[in-house]
């Protein structure tokens, strides 16, 4: 019934409605991702699994599953047992890898932490877990996560075990506690399990309020990773450099999970995402893909020594998160050779991805679209009713199928407005199907601006700016206005000694967009309030921009 149930009506729906459901010529994977990484080690038990450039370490499927049943066995030993959470709080490490999969394999749900967090977020998040454990670092650039942990701790008394992966304390406590259980007694306990079981909560960026941690499956999981490295063409001759965090779907499952899945290699550049570093790991490991939210690419190409390096291995690769200027397309595409590279669209409650244009696709629909459905999949565009609308029009973006959430970790009612009667899971995202099934998300809901009583689509907005020679980066947003409403604001980054003012950009825009489309105030900036995945937090800076322009909310 999970994929089939939109069938019965699809008939009644007219040819031209905003619905698409994905193929199905190719079988979902019902094992979980312990199993699935045990069949994939058996095939290729000599080819790499996993590189951590920065640790200079490099391990192959046998070596690296021969890890993971070592943590799994001492969290076994030590006590752990099906539906108990740890969490994980680390920038990309190998260890974060091994301790994915070895949680995984005993049924233990992975709570992933956002490397960004203070200790008031924190405490949160393992208390709304309900988090028997902690895996992290001692320290990693300004944070001091030991210290952090130590602040919390007597506030969560269900924490009985911190321990930090760079330390020898942690390599003992494995060695100590493994060799007190045996193999047969994991694989029995793996066989145990069932796919449709919880294994991670990944907590949602909420831009009010507490996060949410979504519920997945291995069933959520492994199946979007894999349908991800099908997308990309993946098989065991790709390496694929991740420099996007783990914590997020980015990392763990279109990084780790589409990797494994296909018997190919994780190329970990460094512990968090630095432009140099990347491209170094991609041609130091001969990389044929590529991951990245737009942010990095741009950072990446506009490295002064970027012609230095040789990208020629690359193929293809992943862009995703927000929405890629044409410019910096073309630009990868060409200059890092890139030509296959494929824009995914998701969110965390999807496990990510539920679009993701294909390898030959035109550039135009690599700019303009998030591409067609994935398989398995069916989305649909409606509108504030509910109702299915015609392609072409503007409406909100839904998705259903594998890989929608379990819900909410225990927050019922926040998972039934998230996931309707139908397991339709509204995105709040506004997009638009043109008439191959491609779509495009043209902002939030509520990103959206009214100004005067038109809708205004700050991304129609941005891509008009990025055409000026001199603008690297721009990002819109709707400030409080008494006469309109909402009034438009612009964010720009110029080019590094570009005389662009303000005035110029607007005398830009006359006659080239509509005059109300035109923004009233531009923000020449050298830097955007970013997540730790690199999306844009336009809250922030619509905040920002009602302290500094004075402007009442």
């Amino acid at each position: 019934m999970r994929l089939h149930c939109g069938c019965s009506w699809r008939m009644f729906l007219s040819v031209t409605a905003s619905y698409s459901q994905g193929s199905t010529d190719r079988p979902l994977l019902a094992e979980t991702i312990g199993e699935n990484l045990d069949n994939t080690s058996k095939r290729f038990p000599d080819r790499q699994a996993i590189v951590s450039v920065a640790q200079n370490v490099a391990l192959t499927y046998r070596e690296f599953n021969e890890e993971v049943n070592k943590l799994s066995r001492a969290l076994v030993a030590h006590g752990f047992k099906k539906g108990e959470r740890v969490g994980i709080w680390s920038p990309n490490t190998l260890e974060w890898a091994i301790i994915q999969y070895a949680t995984a394999r005993v049924g233990v749900i992975l709570v992933n932490i956002n490397p960004a967090y203070r200790s008031s977020e924190l405490s949160y998040v393992l208390k709304q877990s309900g988090c028997k454990a902690i895996f992290s670092i001692t320290k990693h650039k300004t944070s001091d996560y030991q210290a952090m942990v130590d602040e919390v701790r007597s506030e969560i008394p269900e924490l009985e075990l911190a321990l930090y992966t760079d330390t020898a304390e942690y390599t003992s406590w494995i060695e100590n506690y493994y060799r007190t259980v045996s193999q047969d007694a994991v694989d029995e306990i793996q066989k145990g399990l069932d796919f449709d079981d919880p294994i991670n909560i990944q907590y949602t960026s909420g831009t009010t309020g507490f996060p949410k941690g979504a519920t997945l499956s291995h069933f959520n999981l492994l199946n979007n990773g894999y349908f991800v490295g099908e997308g990309c063409g993946y098989s065991e001759i790709d390496r694929v450099c991740i420099p996007v965090p783990y914590y997020h779907c980015f990392g763990m499952v279109m990084g780790n999970l589409a990797v494994t899945s296909h018997g190919a290699t994780a190329v970990l550049p460094s512990a968090s995402f630095d432009p140099a570093e990347a491209l170094a790991a991609v041609e130091k490991e001969r990389c044929t893909s590529l991951y990245g939210v737009p942010t990095m690419f741009i950072a990446e190409l506009a490295l002064e020594n970027f012609d230095s390096y040789d990208l020629s291995s690359l193929r293809t690769g992943i862009m995703a998160g927000s929405p890629c200027p044409a410019e910096v397309m073309k630009k990868v595409q060409s200059l890092m050779h890139m030509e296959q590279v494929t824009i995914c669209y998701g969110m965390t409650e999807t496990s990510p991805v539920s679009m993701q244009t294909k390898l030959d696709d035109p550039l135009d629909k690599r700019v303009s679209t998030v591409g067609p459905v994935h398989p398995h999949v069916e989305v649909k565009i409606v509108d504030p009713s509910g109702h299915v609308i015609e392609r072409g029009q503007i409406g909100e973006f839904l998705t259903r199928g594998y890989s929608v959430m379990l819900g909410y970790w225990n927050e019922p009612e926040k998972t039934q407005q998230a996931i309707d009667a139908a397991r339709w899971m509204h995105t709040g995202d506004l997009g638009v199907m043109d008439e191959d099934g491609y779509v495009n998300i043209v902002g939030r809901i509520k990103d959206m601006i009214i100004r005067g009583g038109e809708n205004v689509y700050p991304r129609e907005i941005e891509e008009f700016l990025f055409s000026h020679p001199d603008i690297v980066d721009a990002s819109v947003i709707g400030v409080p206005d008494p006469k309109f409403g909402e009034e438009i604001a612009a964010w720009i980054k110029i080019k590094p000694g570009s005389n662009l003012t303000e005035d110029a950009i607007k005398e830009y825009c006359k006659g080239k967009i509509a005059h109300y489309k035109i923004p009233r105030y531009v923000k020449i900036t050298d830097s955007f309030p970013m997540t730790v995945t690199g999306k844009i937090q336009k809250y922030i800076m619509r905040q920002q921009s009602v302290e500094e322009l004075s402007l009442s909310s």
